[in-house]
């Protein structure tokens, strides 16, 4: 049996892929040099790293659990060989082959960059705003039990014996996956092993514009908060509005904020001891009201990401790891946003 049909005929031409695809082609070119820079001129030839970031974000695009299941999709799914740009009787890359080149990808640091590029893309910086911004934090399960929380003095043992007994994080630590941490939310709720991830979106558009992760504690959010707020801070070469919630209501955060050239338009929390960090210098603006309105449209970054199955649990061990599919959770937001933002605005 022949087919005369090419995959660029197979695909409709209204497919919302089409204007990520698209999209995507260019930031690849203009990555160019960074590709090279990752590969010797010698040897046997790797994995195409456009191909292989493509198929990345297939995977959150579409909320593929792993990358076995993707080089699954990938062997006979034609909308994904054509969106990465294998041919339709082209072989599908091995599951470990195609593990050893993501780690590839994250030690250069590809991730971040792809992120700067797209939002420095001659579409995509007009949309972004240049002095308001939010700011806040997420939980990312671990893939880790509580049975594997385990005293640091004692690895071996078999972790099911926990009952009535304090378990810490000083003096334990998870044997499958240590950068873990135990943490709980808020009183009351259950603690569990995580990560917790900080992005910060402009509030224009709501676009994410930047994104970490750390360990899961009391002061992370605000320590992360601060770091992302600094470089956009001296990037931009003025003040800028930074909204966050109640958690981050701090002297010494404010205090910290304002020495850093950002105004705190941080939610006021009123019982808290010692009163709110934020009065009427801040409150009285009208910008602080609408900082506070923007600020709820972060919720929509971290929404879109745990719809796809990708923020709600981790399914990679290590900090580093988990920190490159929260990356790219947010470039797979923007990119699925911005073609939208492009078609409104002409």
């Amino acid at each position: 049996m022949f087919s005369y049909m090419t995959l660029e005929e197979r695909v409709p031409a209204n497919h919302p892929l089409r204007r990520v695809r698209g999209l995507t082609r260019e930031v690849f070119t203009a990555m160019d040099k960074d590709f090279r820079k990752l590969y010797a001129h010698e040897g046997r030839p790797s994995i195409p790293p456009e191909q292989l970031l493509a198929a990345l974000l297939l995977q959150v695009f579409y909320g593929v659990r792993s990358e076995r299941l993707l080089m699954e999709q990938m062997d006979y799914n034609l909308l994904f060989r054509w969106f990465v740009g294998l041919p339709a009787d082209g072989a599908a890359w091995d599951a470990t082959t195609f593990t050893k080149n993501r780690e590839r990808l994250q030690d250069g640091d590809v991730f971040n960059r792809f992120m700067e590029r797209l939002l420095n893309h001659k579409d995509v910086k007009p949309l972004l705003s240049d002095e308001h911004f939010s700011v806040d934090g997420t939980l990312v399960e671990a893939w880790a039990s509580h049975k594997s929380f385990k005293p640091k003095d004692d690895r071996d043992g078999d972790g099911t014996d926990f009952r009535g007994t304090k378990r810490k994080n000083d003096t334990h630590q998870s044997s499958t996956d240590p950068d873990s941490r135990l943490y709980r939310k808020a009183a009351g709720r259950e603690s569990k092993l995580c990560y917790m991830g900080h992005a910060t979106m402009e509030n224009r558009h709501g676009l994410a514009v930047a994104g970490i992760v750390t360990h899961a504690d009391g002061k992370a959010e605000r320590a992360a908060s601060l770091k992302m707020l600094k470089k956009i801070a001296r990037e931009k070469k003025r003040r800028i509005t930074a909204g966050e919630d109640k958690a981050y209501d701090t002297r010494e955060h404010v205090a910290d904020l304002r020495a850093a050239n950002v105004t705190p338009h941080v939610a006021q929390n009123i019982a808290r001891k010692g009163g709110s960090a934020i009065d009427d210098r801040t409150t009285r603006h009208k910008g602080y009201g609408m900082s506070q309105t923007c600020r709820k449209m972060i919720e929509c970054v971290f929404g879109w990401g745990k719809q796809h199955g990708t923020m709600r649990k981790a399914k990679l061990r290590g900090i580093a790891n988990v920190a490159t599919v929260f990356m790219l959770n947010l470039i797979g937001y923007n990119l699925i946003r911005i073609p939208k933002l492009l078609a409104a605005t002409g």
